[in-house]
């Protein structure tokens, strides 16, 4: 994929941007936040697109804002969209980024690349020596 144009991007958070440990929040998977902070930076849209409501809810993005992403919009199409019964409640989207996909989520790295068509540029932690490290 080459998108050119500014997308509009909808990701699920349990399960995708952290570990499934609904109603708790999982720890953040490896490069999620780095690959949607860099999305946003790239002038795509984020949504917020989550089975969560409520006091679950609010975590959910406040936890995403200590983390850096304010979403374009939460589990709606745009900030402003008000839902009733005779709507539709699908969001529109370019693209849906969800651990539900047939094949599961990818790796974040290979998301963006995906997405931009470029190699992500992202700092990859050093690991620790083992313990066997020593004896060689």
């Amino acid at each position: 994929m080459n998108f050119h144009d500014k997308l509009i991007i909808a990701i699920d958070f349990d399960g995708t941007i952290v570990e499934d440990g609904y109603p708790s929040i999982g720890k953040p998977r490896i490069f999620a936040f780095e690959t949607l902070r860099k999305l946003q930076e790239n002038g795509h849209r984020l949504i917020l697109w989550t089975y969560r409501s409520g006091n679950r809810l609010e975590e959910a993005v406040a936890f995403c804002n200590e983390n850096g992403i304010e979403f374009y919009a939460i589990n709606k199409s745009f900030e402003e969209e008000q839902f009733d019964t005779t709507k539709s409640r699908k969001i529109y989207a370019d693209l849906f980024i969800d651990d539900r996909n047939i094949g599961g989520v990818l790796g974040w790295g290979e998301i963006y690349q995906m997405i931009t068509n470029e190699i992500p540029k992202m700092k990859i932690p050093k690991r620790k020596k083992g313990f066997f490290s020593f004896f060689k």
